[in-house]
């Protein structure tokens, strides 16, 4: 009896919409498994689910204005929605702020508690000033330690996947104001790494060997446990998350990635109440194979697994850790702040079929390296490898079969040419399934072509065309086969293209069939078929270069990279000398000094008004004397028809800059000209300050006016 397949994708975060790379990197891929193994009759379940806790929860519900709970509930919508499009076939969809999942996480902690793999210690902690906090990892960034990267993270380096704490940062600032947080003291819980650390490489090693890891997960593991493991630290000042059941702990939370790995255990508990232990309590007869990105392996070969050998319960642990590389878009980065790159609503509003996005997306699979998304490729293999192949074998054989059989699937002799073939075929349909045991997935597809392109070829050199006058039976017997491989075809696409696969199955007449039915080429024969349909029109490849342009990014948001805009305080306000149009003000923007700005808004605005107004302030223009006078910056307002407003920051700080949800700081070059600035696209829009139609925000605080709902910035 063979094992019962346990199967995960990493739980996407809930804050944003996914990307094609996130979606072939863990769900589309871990789905097409699960297909695989439910047809080849293994005893399967595929959960996954949003991961919700966590900072970047808490600061995306006060940037949109909502609860932490508002926006989980909002953002898991929008997932679920995503993964019904692309056919997702979850046994279980759950979520990690659900009940069930704080008691799963307590529960475990307790465990690791009680079998003494715990360390109390205070901790060294960057705490910003500005926004009175301390910061979470991922709100720390610098220079990165090892590769010198200037991307990296307090909790790890895009740029060489190493993991970090903020305090390793070089040049940390904080993502969300700028400015250099200081280290402070603070005590927090650790798993004891080392303690566990002989167990956790007897129990890789055995899982490596024998769960046919790819090279990217075994490397990484192994890189990981050679450089030797220190205490990571299991709880965070936060308050959006699970509760430490802790005396002394009553204002901390676990941290995220101790948590979100238990969500896998406590998504099965709230679909399955009653068998949830006969996956997760059941190591010796379930194998567990977990999908991710390569930026997720450490987690799940390292302190996922380490926590649970930790517990004093016998969970089940991975078998096989199934890790991609990347899917980039085209030349460069999927990014929602940039508008680079297709996202998951994207696909839903394309006209594009979702089983051709699947079909692309696995052919493209990023398996043993970086691998890119492309327009013209997408096309390309759509119409030549897919509709070309395998949609015009389905339509010459049942049409033949109708035109010349009635419609019933003929039975005729085999000459030696016919039983080479069926070899051939029987040959791949067994290279592929080994292909699917080991979840390399880009080959058994690549192979499924492959049979498809045999089969045209063995069309084409039967001629049925001419057998049918000259040879009767011969030309029974090429259209008997290529029927049958037609079904064959439809089982072996069933992972990869569901839908496609139905559609095939309905012309033959046939339900569903599994992995079973594969390589018998008698039992249809006599049986009457529908008419075939066309499976898919070619897409048009005029659409690319609209295409390309439309989800490129780049020109869009090119002028805004140039621009800074900082929130200042207009700490004191006269009349000009010379220019009655203009007040001097005099603008604190967190700098060493303040700075003098003209502004033409006499006519708009009273003084007293203005005096003590936190403003949005173009900081980076170049110096401009008006009327004998040094400006050193502009103030913005929002005008439409007769209505003006000064864009008001209420109370944020003196000196945060205005940035695009998820946006970095970055270095902005000083002294653009006027021109440029007019070039951005920054305007109102129903009461929010917007660049290129994203809400900016000034910490957590999104920018919004109380006068003018629409109306260009100036």
């Amino acid at each position: 009896m063979s094992k019962k397949r346990l199967i995960t994708s990493a739980l996407p975060y809930v804050n944003n919409e996914p990307h094609l790379g996130n979606i072939i990197g863990c769900v589309l891929s871990a789905d097409c498994y699960a297909r695989y193994c439910r047809s080849a009759g293994h005893e399967t379940l595929y959960v996954c689910g949003t991961d919700e806790y966590g900072t970047a929860t808490e600061t995306k519900a006060t940037q949109e204005g909502m609860s932490p709970r508002e926006i989980c509930d909002k953002y898991h919508a929008i997932h679920a929605k995503i993964y019904q499009y692309f056919n997702i076939s979850f046994d279980a969809f759950g979520r990690t702020s659900n009940p069930e999942h704080t008691e799963i996480v307590q529960a475990i902690y307790k465990e690791v508690e009680e079998s003494g793999y715990l360390i109390e210690k205070d901790s060294e902690q960057c705490y910003c000033l500005k926004c009175d906090k301390f910061l979470a990892d991922r709100l720390v960034e610098g220079k990165c330690p090892k590769c010198d990267s200037d991307q990296a993270r307090g909790d790890q380096c895009d740029s060489c996947d190493t993991l970090l704490t903020p305090t390793e940062l070089k040049e940390p600032k904080c993502s969300v104001c700028a400015s250099t947080p200081e280290v402070r003291s603070t005590r927090h819980l650790y798993l004891d790494l080392p303690k566990i650390s002989d167990q956790l490489e007897r129990y890789q090693e055995k899982a490596i060997e024998e769960g046919y890891w790819p090279n990217n997960a075994k490397t990484t593991t192994q890189s990981w446990m050679k450089r030797g493991l220190e205490p990571r630290a299991i709880t965070r000042d936060l308050k959006w998350g699970v509760p430490v059941p802790r005396e002394g702990y009553e204002s901390k939370v676990f941290y995220v990635w101790f948590d979100a790995p238990i969500g896998y255990i406590s998504i099965t508990k709230r679909a399955f109440p009653e068998n949830w232990q006969h996956w997760w309590k059941d190591p010796d007869n379930t194998e567990l194979y977990q999908f991710m990105a390569k930026d997720n392996i450490p987690f799940h070969s390292v302190i996922f697994p380490a926590t649970q050998l930790a517990a004093t319960s016998n969970w089940t642990k991975v078998h096989h850790l199934s890790s991609t590389e990347y899917l980039n878009y085209e030349d460069t980065r999927f990014s929602k702040r940039n508008n680079t790159g297709v996202f998951g609503t994207d696909v839903i509003n394309s006209g594009i079929h979702p089983d051709l996005w699947r079909f692309y997306l696995l052919a493209v699979r990023p398996e043993r390296q970086d691998t890119a998304f492309s327009w013209e490729d997408f096309f390309t293999q759509a119409n030549k490898n897919f509709i070309n192949n395998i949609g015009n074998l389905v339509n010459r054989a049942l049409t033949f079969c109708n035109k010349f059989f009635e419609g019933k699937v003929p039975e005729g002799e085999f000459s030696n040419e016919h039983s080479e073939f069926i070899n051939e075929a029987t040959g791949f349909q067994t290279e592929i399934t080994g292909h699917f045991e080991k979840v390399s997935l880009k080959e058994a597809l690549r192979l499924t072509l492959k049979l498809s392109q045999a089969g045209n070829v063995f069309f084409d050199h039967s001629q049925p065309w001419k057998a049918i006058k000259e040879n009767p039976a011969h030309a029974a017997a090429t259209i008997s086969i290529s029927v049958h491989l037609v079904r064959d075809l439809a089982i072996l696409l069933q992972p990869f293209m569901p839908e496609t696969s139905e559609r095939i199955f309905k012309m033959l007449n046939l339900e569903v069939q599994t992995w079973s039915a594969l390589g018998d080429f008698k039992s249809l024969c006599g049986r009457q078929i529908n008419n075939p349909e066309v499976l898919y029109q070619k897409l048009d490849e005029k659409l690319i270069e609209k295409l390309k342009e439309k989800f490129c990014g780049e020109k869009k948001d090119e002028p805004w990279s140039n621009i800074e805009l900082k929130v200042g305080k207009i700490i004191a306000i006269e009349n000009h000398p010379t220019a009655e149009h203009l007040y001097v003000e005099t603008v604190d923007l967190g700098e060493e000094k303040p700075r003098t700005i003209c502004s033409g808004l006499v006519k708009f605005c009273e003084k007293d008004d203005l005096l003590n107004k936190h403003v949005v302030v173009a900081a980076n223009l170049s110096p401009a004397e008006l009327s004998g006078t040094l400006s050193e910056g502009m103030i913005l307002g929002v005008s439409k028809k007769k209505n003006f407003e000064v864009i008001d920051c209420q109370d944020a700080v003196p000196g945060t800059l205005l940035l695009k949800e998820d946006e970095q700081a970055a270095q902005k070059p000083q002294g653009i000209d006027i021109g440029t600035f007019k070039k951005a696209a920054l305007r109102v829009v129903d009461g929010s300050v917007c660049i290129n139609g994203e809400a900016l925000f000034a910490g957590d605080k999104q920018i919004k006016t109380s006068l003018v709902m629409n109306g260009k910035i100036s």
